[in-house]
């Protein structure tokens, strides 16, 4: 294995173990590094040679290529974390990406259903026999704003009810907990105490939310029951379970909630992530005013 392959791989066991994260993530930070092995080299040069200007150009040959904003903006949060890790480790006594920047992304406004909508969408007309479990579904979705794919992965002891909670694995596998609100816990209660029984029928699982049958729901399943369930509300909108975790920060934060809290209870690793909700709230409040005050013109 070359010197740089094993830095490489070093870099890997670094982002697995102690940053913790997530397996896309370190698979979209070794593509972007061995694309710089393959760059450096054809500049004969490698890691521990490579100057400022190597990286510039490396980010500006992405940029030609037709790379998104996006795309350049993670590639160069890829050289900044590879390259302070190198120093941090003693491999150079620099660090060459100090100076590079990071092109502005037009980040666009996260969905977000209001109040009315939401309370219309979790009213209890659905008569199917499956609605008690897709009612408590979007009732926790709503309640702690759970990632889709941490919703169908909740197992029967990570919901304690008698306290008021739930408890997640999200992202880099790293554990929080969210409260429940009082409808939320309700309807999971009624579920788990009349249609859960039948679903599981003679299988063993010891997952919360199951299929007809008595198998775990996968993400296109809850997609396919979000929308059927909108329908059926009457909604004039497609929802998705995104929408509602957008809904659930939004709707905390224009009630008051500080933003570290939502940031926690997100799971979010940055708080610059959480804070597009703010630039949501303060749009609501513009709004409000433009409409509402005798001289907003």
């Amino acid at each position: 294995m070359t010197s740089k392959e094993q830095l490489l791989r070093q870099y890997l066991v670094y982002l697995n173990v102690e940053r913790g994260l997530s397996e896309n993530t370190r698979l979209a930070y070794e593509r972007d590094l061995r694309q710089l092995m393959i760059f450096l080299t054809q500049r004969e040069t490698d890691f521990t040679g490579c100057e400022a200007n190597d990286l510039f150009l490396f980010l500006l040959k992405w940029k030609g290529d037709g790379k998104s904003p996006r795309s350049i903006a993670r590639c160069n949060a890829t050289l900044r974390g590879f390259f302070a890790f190198m120093l941090e480790e003693g491999k150079r006594n620099d660090n060459p990406s100090t100076y590079l920047v990071t092109p502005k992304l037009n980040q666009p406004l996260p969905k977000v259903l209001s109040e009315a909508t939401m309370d219309k969408l979790l009213l209890e007309g659905e008569t199917s026999y499956l609605a008690p479990r897709d009612l408590a579904m979007l009732e926790v979705l709503y309640s702690s704003g759970l990632r889709v794919s941490e919703l169908i992965g909740l197992r029967l002891s990570d919901v304690s009810l008698d306290v008021g909670y739930v408890r997640c694995l999200g992202k880099g596998n790293k554990d929080r907990i969210i409260p429940l609100g009082d409808p939320a816990v309700r309807a999971v209660e009624s579920y788990i105490n009349t249609l859960r029984k039948s679903l599981c029928g003679k299988l063993e699982s010891d997952i919360l939310f199951l299929n007809v049958h008595g198998r775990p729901l996968t993400r296109q399943g809850m997609v396919y029951i979000l929308k059927k369930w909108g329908k059926s509300h009457h909604l004039d909108r497609t929802i998705s379970p995104h929408m509602i975790r957008h809904s659930f920060a939004t709707h905390l934060l224009d009630h008051g909630a500080d933003l570290r809290s939502v940031q926690e209870m997100l799971g979010h690793a940055d708080i610059s992530t959480t804070q597009i909700y703010t630039h949501l709230t303060r749009k609501r409040l513009l709004d409000v005013f433009k409409k509402s005050h005798p001289r907003a013109d």
